[in-house]
């Protein structure tokens, strides 16, 4: 193969062989990098059109191949099926990345493919493959005369790292995803990977440069798992210039390899301005009226009302009319919020929809949260399994199978907006949308021989449904008393410009997500960002917007989980039905006397206490599961006593003089029965509990206490003990 570009860049070299592979295609490269090779082909069909100005019927397929890493599939079918979840993944971030490349009115068939057939164990598949089809674009002859680069940013001991390996990945607090042009940044996708040391200002959510007078408190510094906004705006100004770099080479190198351009059409919306000014003079208070109706349903339904009354008494092209109807009612949210700062449904622009949260509500699920903010609504369910009931998966750049032990599953169906539409698979927004939840909430949580699955259920949609997901999982996660490091909350964010001014939108519903000109989730505790992703339709957007944005969103955050906390104290768990877990360690030598002769002793365990016991022979680590927490304790002490009482356990050589930890087991009129390290049971007399006479022996010990003793006297089996006080 002839590689005819080769290019160093930051912490890598891509080479690319052009005109010499899949030639029938619009456009073709292979991409090497290392020893990962990478095939991206465009093809689009310019003699085909779909009759919709407003659609572009683009699709994106990223594919692996078994044998890029010298595997054979696993399972029955010894070739490649259905995508796995980051092939998936993967393909949604070109096609978002690659989509605002396309001119408004491009309505011809494409397929972007990207194929990979080799690859090494620290490859970046999801830069390479964006960076390989941008490339097969940018030199097809669909007249695409600009380049997108992918960049991906870690952290890793507190220093900054461009197009990081894998394996540096692995060891990073941070993995931020960009993608963007020379002039623009178009994409993010970031996720927090664990805390560290940070000094963060405890004040308001708001910004500093907003608010100059604003007192400061004193800095205080903790562990957490969240990017600080400042920290996070000047990685992206870094960022910035590192793409625009990037694109200036690109597009300088691959400008002789470009194909001919194509002729092709593009279709032209002509609004008939006839129309809309006769809707906008004569239906303008009937379209206000309308875009109040909050659900997409009812609102569908007001404007159809409209178009139909209009139809009654004038003579117009019906989908003229429509289109004429749809235009004045963007044009009219726009400005409403542009010019009067009020939004369709009356809130301010920093507003957050009424907030209501139920928890536990399903009786025989483990754990369970109803979330609802305004007409957006998730029924977030949680079900807690040990580490055999992890899903197991296998990168192409993986060694060895992984199991993940924490899934996130969104599901969307059509009635939550009010569609007549069957369920079926799950799609790539619904896989993207639980995607961006896991990571918002991963970072807060350490499960130890544990798997949790959420399930999030939209019930109701009107904007935002991923990041009530984000909410409701994490109180699903309290209801279900798992500890967490950290409150973490989602909100949407929406921006409209007209090109001079421009308005930030907290908590966005639907109709700003339809009409406005950018979907930014943030998803995070009141400190910082766990997660965030965004789109922008505009083209582009500035820092000093973007820092603005973060802000309000931080601020809208703490909002949100000030409501969650309250909620969070009025749990009560699903007793009888959550599975709780005791972890302890017996001696290895005294495994055998609990299993007993051929699994009686155990069994009579499991049936008596109802637990299910998982025991390390190795370690002596005992997990004791079950629903009743009496039961547990229970089970616990039963099978510490036949490791106490086992022949088999070692017993210490106890020594007059000798100190030790004990539990205090029984309490009697003359003194306190104690449990040494081994098992042996001793006696603290009355009169050696205190340098002082003692009157009632609960004045000083109680069943329970650990208190440190010392021996004084042994008699044959007889140990007798004095309580140290220091």
């Amino acid at each position: 193969m002839n590689y005819n570009v080769c290019l160093e860049l930051e912490n890598k070299t891509e080479e690319y062989a052009f005109e010499q592979v899949a030639r029938q295609s619009n456009g073709a490269v292979m991409l090497k990098s290392g020893n990962t090779v990478l095939l991206a082909s465009v093809v689009a069909e310019l003699d085909t059109t779909v009759d919709d100005a407003d659609f572009l019927p683009l699709t994106v397929q990223y594919i692996e191949k078994s044998y890029a890493a010298g595997k054979i599939p696993g399972g029955f079918f010894k070739r490649e099926s259905k995508p796995s979840d980051f092939e998936t993944l993967t393909s949604r971030i070109v096609d978002r990345s690659l989509r605002p490349l396309f001119p408004k009115g491009y309505a011809h068939p494409t397929q972007i493919t990207v194929m990979v057939f080799s690859v090494d164990k620290d490859a970046d598949l999801q830069v390479l493959a964006l960076n390989a089809a941008s490339a097969a674009l940018f030199v097809s002859d669909l007249d695409i005369n600009k380049s997108v680069t992918a960049l991906r940013i870690a952290k890793v001991d507190g220093e900054i790292l461009f197009n990081p390996t894998l394996s540096q990945l692995q060891n990073s607090t941070l993995d931020l995803y960009l993608s963007g042009s020379k002039e623009d940044l178009l994409m993010i996708e970031m996720r927090s990977l664990g805390g560290e040391k940070v000094d963060f200002i405890d004040m308001p959510a708001v910004d500093p440069l907003l608010d100059p007078a604003m007192g400061i408190e004193p800095i205080t510094t903790h562990t957490s798992n969240a990017l600080a906004e400042d920290e996070l705006i000047e990685i992206l100004s870094q960022a910035q210039e590192k793409l625009f770099q990037a694109n200036e080479l690109y597009e300088k190198e691959f400008a002789p390899f470009q194909k001919t351009a194509k002729p092709f059409t593009l279709l032209q919306n002509e609004i008939d301005q006839e129309l809309v000014a006769f809707v906008r003079s004569n239906h303008l208070d009937d379209i206000k009226s309308a875009i109040n109706q909050m659900a997409k349903s009812e609102r569908s339904s007001a404007l159809k009302a409209i178009r139909k009354q209009i139809l009654e008494h004038l003579d117009a092209d019906e989908e003229k009319l429509k289109e004429a109807i749809e235009y004045v009612k963007k044009e009219q949210v726009r400005a409403q919020i542009l010019k009067e700062k009020k939004r369709a449904d009356g809130r301010a622009l920093d507003e957050i929809r009424p907030i209501s949260i139920e928890t536990n509500i399903l009786p025989s699920a483990h754990a369970s949260c109803l979330f609802t903010r305004g007409q957006t609504q998730a029924l977030v369910v949680l079900t807690l399994g040990n580490a055999k009931d992890a899903q197991m998966y296998e990168n192409l750049t993986d060694d060895t199978t992984q199991n993940e032990n924490f899934m996130v599953h969104y599901n969307f169906p059509g009635f939550s907006v009010g569609e007549a539409s069957p369920i079926t698979g799950i799609k790539r927004r619904e896989l993207g949308h639980g995607n961006l939840a896991k990571r918002a909430l991963e970072p807060i949580i350490e499960l130890e021989n544990q798997s949790v699955r959420l399930v999030s259920e939209i019930l109701e949609s009107n904007g935002s449904s991923s990041m009530a997901t984000v909410c409701g999982g994490y109180l699903a996660l309290k209801a279900a008393d798992i500890e967490t490091s950290d409150t973490i909350a989602g909100i949407a964010m929406g921006l409209v410009s007209d090109g001079e001014e421009y308005a930030i939108l907290s908590d966005i519903m639907g109709l700003e997500d339809h009409d406005g000109d950018m979907d930014f989730k943030v998803a995070g505790s009141k400190e910082g960002i766990t997660a965030m992703q965004m789109d922008i339709k505009l083209g582009g957007i500035s820092l000093e917007i973007l820092k603005k944005a973060l802000y309000q969103a931080k601020a809208g955050r703490a909002h949100i989980i000030d409501i969650m906390l309250e909620a969070e104290e009025k749990i009560e768990f699903n007793e009888g039905v959550l599975p709780s877990s005791h972890h302890f360690h017996i001696d290895p030598s005294v495994i055998g006397d609990i299993i007993g002769q051929a699994g009686k002793t155990i069994r009579e365990i499991i049936e008596k206490f109802e637990v299910a016991i998982d025991i390390d022979k190795k370690s002596g680590k005992v997990k004791l599961t079950g629903t009743s927490k009496e039961k547990l304790h229970a089970a616990k002490e039963h099978i510490q006593n036949i490791a106490a009482s086992s022949k088999k356990a070692p017993k210490i050589d106890y020594h007059v003089g000798d100190r030790y930890k004990a539990k205090v087991k029984r309490i009697v009129d003359f003194g306190a029965f104690v449990e040494l390290p081994d098992g042996t049971d001793g006696l603290v007399h009355i009169s050696k509990l205190a340098p002082y006479r003692v009157n009632d022996v609960r004045d000083v010990v109680n069943e329970g206490d650990e208190i440190e003793v010392e021996v004084i006297e042994l008699k044959g089996n007889k140990v007798s003990l004095a309580k140290i006080n220091d």
